[in-house]
């Protein structure tokens, strides 16, 4: 006795594939605006280094 694979073809397949597609596209930006809202903190003041003339050299 021979056993065969019965699959779905056709519409059902391309619909299922676009409600995956569509839900991980939502998943996705709902963690992008989750991160958003988040408030990293940040350094108070600017962070300047005033470099001497002196050390730079043309090279050719």
């Amino acid at each position: 006795m021979q056993f065969t694979k019965n699959t779905s073809s056709g519409k059902a397949g391309i619909i299922g594939m676009i409600i995956k597609s569509t839900i991980g596209l939502l998943v996705i930006l709902g963690i992008v605006f989750f991160i958003n809202t988040i408030d990293f903190p940040a350094p108070k003041k600017e962070i300047e280094k005033i470099i001497p003339n002196e050390n730079f050299k043309v090279v050719k």
